[in-house]
């Protein structure tokens, strides 16, 4: 979360990704920065993930990402 906030404040546009199991600890952490960044959540989890299931992910997740950096 620091370093979208940090990206953010020296004018560089992102997106915050995350699997939704920090969903609440993202929130909490930008309420704490006084941050609103964008996010998109992805489901969890990650780590024990096959190759082939972390594309289908990235695949499902990249027009919200696209989205929320471009809008």
């Amino acid at each position: 979360m620091h370093d979208i906030v940090n990206l953010e404040a020296a004018g560089v546009v992102g997106v915050f990704v995350a699997s939704t199991e920090f969903v609440d600890a993202a929130v909490a952490q930008a309420a704490a920065l006084g941050a609103d960044p964008a996010a998109v959540f992805v489901p969890h989890p990650i780590q024990d993930r096959t190759d082939d299931e972390l594309r289908a992910l990235a695949d499902d997740a990249v027009d919200a990402i696209l989205a929320a950096v471009t809008g």
